[in-house]
């Protein structure tokens, strides 16, 4: 008899969702996590806490209202870290009480230390008090997620160099700062910290950022955090960082110098499966700490699980709760149907990018026709009202049979509605379903009618023309 039909170890949104799901079935369940984590790394120090920075920026520097009451407006004149720690912190502790809950109300025995392996069916839970506590379990999953990767040759003091992890915990805004990396995490702090007046270098030893999103997409950013003041320096590498008395100095293999207040680096994210003694269980890591799993989110040892960031790519929240929630259902002999392809992606810039589908230049490659469709915010009533005037919708349809193979969306609320046309891509529906439909009226959602048309009338020119 086992202590647990199901151990979690962390607390993230995928081990959340896993025991949740765990315990929905019948199944006893408990959570392996540190008593300052519950939530893990999204509820602590990334996802959450950044997204609520992000708002705050927006709201205290007034940056979305500025085509509406002019240039130099603002809500707050100095802006502080003290400003902004405090909704971050208060949406944290509400989160925080939201997942205790929930595992309350489902009977999940929460409890708090680092596990580690003893065998493939039990784990050793070291709670701080001196002495180990061993808890054993009939199916494991492994939920442990990631932390910041650090280069060795980088010297993180935590206060003049920092990670993406250390970035919210600041003493004041920096004036200057180097953003090492242009990847989603560099991008959005690099456009956070510009928003509030910081003068911001990115350098990516690449020649382009973002580059699986949508090219003019990522060069509407681009154009837009220049008006910001963000440098960029792209094709050019670190060589080394070196901290001064009241600044870092940047020197790039090129010979460039920079002088900044803070140097943030946003080098990719490592598994965090060092501590978790895999080879007791008859598990290995790769040399970023990643799990292999198969399908079904099962190791190479049939009662252990592996989800969410530990496993790689895509490694998001969204993505995450669900491996969670099927791993769970595979675990507990539960049929459940596949994670489907067609997946959202959701950029928190400022100005915000999504997408759903195939770029242009994936469409391109492959040989597959397409047209496009384009509504830009400035002519929509409610990107009027909102102040939005560079937000714009892209939509990619096969002038063949009128599928969407691609939607994407820059500015205010892309998160939300490149949602109405992933739901209209997943049923298998046309630009057709968009051109008859009727959206409230003034939306930002009605960007879709207005793209439909457009690519509709394209499609009809052509065929006028060539039959």
């Amino acid at each position: 008899m086992y202590d647990y039909d199901l151990l979690v170890l962390g607390s993230g949104p995928s081990g959340q969702k896993a025991a949740v799901a765990a315990a929905k079935l019948g199944r006893r369940v408990a959570i392996v996590d540190r008593r300052d984590m519950l939530g893990g790394v999204c509820i602590n120090t990334g996802t959450v806490p950044s997204k609520t920075l992000r708002e705050a920026v927006l709201y205290l520097t007034g940056l979305s209202q500025r085509d509406l009451y002019g240039s130099s407006y603002r809500v707050k004149e100095d802006i502080t870290v003290a400003d902004l720690a405090a909704r971050t912190q208060h949406v944290i502790n509400r989160q925080t009480d939201v997942i205790r809950n929930q595992l309350a109300r489902n009977r999940i025995a929460m409890i708090t230390g680092t596990g580690r392996f003893a065998d493939p069916h039990a784990v050793w839970v070291d709670a701080g008090s001196g002495r180990d506590e061993r808890i054993t379990f009939d199916k494991a999953v492994i939920a442990a997620g990631t932390r910041p990767a650090r280069p060795d040759s980088v010297d993180f003091d935590d206060r003049t160099i920092v990670d993406s992890d250390g970035v919210i915990n600041l003493q004041a805004v920096p004036r200057s700062m180097v953003v090492v990396g242009a990847g989603v995490i560099g991008m959005e702090y690099a456009s956070m910290f510009a928003a509030l007046g910081t003068k911001v270098t990115v350098v990516e030893r690449r020649e382009r950022m973002l580059d699986f999103c949508d090219e003019e997409i990522v060069e509407s950013l681009k154009y837009h955090l220049r008006d910001l003041s963000v440098t960029f320096r792209f094709g050019e590498e670190v060589a080394s960082v070196e901290q001064h008395r009241t600044a870092a100095l940047c020197v790039l293999r090129s010979g460039k110098k920079i002088v900044a207040d803070t140097v943030m680096y946003s080098a990719g994210r490592q598994g965090q499966t060092d501590d978790l003694a895999l080879e007791a269980a008859g598990l290995t890591a790769d040399h970023r700490g990643r799990i292999q799993v198969d399908a079904d989110y099962r190791t190479t040892v049939e009662n252990i699980y592996a989800v969410g960031d530990v496993i790689g790519f895509p490694a998001l929240a969204s993505t995450s709760m669900e491996q969670g929630r099927l791993a769970a259902q595979h675990a507990c002999g539960e049929p459940a149907r596949a994670m489907p392809d067609l997946q959202p992606i959701g950029i928190y810039t400022i100005p915000e990018i999504s997408f759903v589908g195939k770029t242009e230049d994936e469409l391109t490659d492959s040989s597959t026709p397409f047209e496009v469709g384009i509504a830009r915010y400035r002519e929509l009533a409610r990107g009027q009202i909102v102040g939005d005037s560079y937000g714009m919708l892209k939509l990619l349809v096969s002038p063949e049979d009128g599928r969407l193979l691609g939607v994407h969306v820059f500015g205010t609320g892309a998160t939300e509605i490149v949602h109405i046309g992933q739901a209209v891509m997943g049923c298998g529906g046309t630009v057709d379903y968009l051109l008859d439909a009727v959206f409230n009226y003034p939306t930002l959602a009605e960007a879709y009618k207005v793209a439909a048309l457009d690519a509709a009338n394209k499609i009809r020119n052509i065929t006028r023309i060539d039959g």
